[in-house]
This record gives structure tokens, C-alpha cells and sequence, in this order.
């Protein structure tokens, strides 16, 4: 269970700038790619969201930035309702969710109302040399309609659950606050995710 049961909630225990931060850039693609839980609720979200996001897509990220705890700070996407995200969100056609799930193995697990567009991740992934597949649980499958991948203005939209073992080899330290290195696996995830948007129009 959340601690919070939504950003009211949270705003009124924890203070931006110190216990979290927003981040958002304006694209121009009709997509954008988001972070919700990012930081150290789900480590390694941001910098993959970032990096899909590039200059032509909408990026968004609310980040944990907590010593300890940060895992206090996640509000489950049914109910995400942090305004800048909101905003940055309703004004595009596509929403790209990216979540951090506990899996120790190396895999994605793909979910949200829009098929088309989990069609094509799934492929520019396994093409990739990933292994993606649609969320077995129930809970993961992003189906929603007030998930935060299905608040665009298609009412469809997607989501990524990137495994704990997938995202430790994006990085030489997935849970470094700061200054750590990308591999050369991010790299072939992030193009990977990029190429695949490039035929997905917002």
C-alpha cells in the first residue's frame, strides 16, 4: 500500500526540492515519454525516459530525491496526480509510461490500451536482443483507463516495466544518486525505443 494516496497528500509531508523534484520538457511530436516513479522510488526510470524522450518528445519525470525512504513517495499510477504531469500529459496524443518492476531476471514487461503501439515496442525490443512480453499480472498490465499511460488525448497509451535485473546492467551502478555511467546496454535500449516511436505517430 502508498503511504500517499495521492499528490495532496504527499505535498503536505514532503517539500519539493528536498525530499523530490519535477522535471519537464516540451516536445513537439505529439508524444511524451514520462518517469513517474523515478529517482529512488524506481532507480535508472529517469535517465531511460530521458534518453527515449530526446529533443522531439515530451519528457516528464517526478524524481525521489530522499536519502532513505524514497519508496514512500510513489503514488500508484491509477491515481498520479501531480499537476505538471497531468499538464504535461493531457496536452499529447501518446503517453509512454516507464516503470521499474522488482524482477530479477532481464525483461520488459509491456502493458497499457494502446496495441498498436505495444506491438511495436515489443518488437524494437526482442529485435534489440531484449526479451518483452505483455504483463502476465494483472496489476502490471496498465489497462486502466485512469493509469497515467491512458491520460492522453487518444485515451491509449503504454507502459514499460523494466526489471531491477535489466535496468542493473543499464548502468555501472543503477543505485548511484549521481555521476553514474550508461552501458552500452542503455544505449541499445533507448535506440531501440526510439526507432519505434519514429513509427508511431502522436
Amino acid at each position: 500500500m502508498d503511504k500517499y494516496g495521492n499528490y495532496e497528500e504527499l505535498q503536505q509531508q514532503e517539500k519539493e526540492g528536498v525530499d523530490y523534484e519535477l522535471r519537464f520538457r516540451k516536445g513537439t511530436s505529439g508524444i511524451a515519454v514520462i518517469a513517474p516513479h523515478g529517482g529512488g522510488i524506481e532507480p535508472g526510470t529517469v535517465d531511460i525516459a530521458d534518453g527515449i524522450a530526446g529533443a522531439e518528445h515530451t519528457f516528464y519525470c517526478f524524481k525521489g530525491i530522499k536519502n532513505t525512504g524514497n519508496i514512500h513517495l510513489h503514488i500508484t499510477s491509477n491515481r498520479f496526480d501531480e499537476p505538471l504531469g497531468i499538464n504535461a500529459i493531457k496536452g499529447e496524443n501518446t503517453v509512454l509510461a516507464i516503470h521499474g518492476c522488482n524482477d530479477k531476471k532481464q525483461v520488459v514487461n509491456i502493458g497499457g490500451k494502446d496495441r498498436e503501439l505495444k506491438k511495436k515496442l515489443k518488437k524494437a525490443l526482442i529485435e534489440a536482443g531484449f526479451v518483452a512480453e505483455e504483463s502476465p499480472r494483472p496489476g502490471l498490465r496498465g489497462e486502466n483507463p485512469e493509469n497515467i499511460c491512458n491520460r492522453g488525448r487518444s485515451g491509449r497509451g503504454a507502459q514499460l516495466e523494466i526489471s531491477e535485473g535489466l535496468r542493473k546492467v543499464m548502468f555501472d551502478n543503477l543505485t548511484a544518486p549521481a555521476g553514474r555511467k550508461k552501458t552500452k546496454v542503455f544505449c541499445r535500449f533507448v535506440t531501440a525505443l526510439r526507432k519505434s516511436l519514429q513509427l508511431h505517430t502522436g
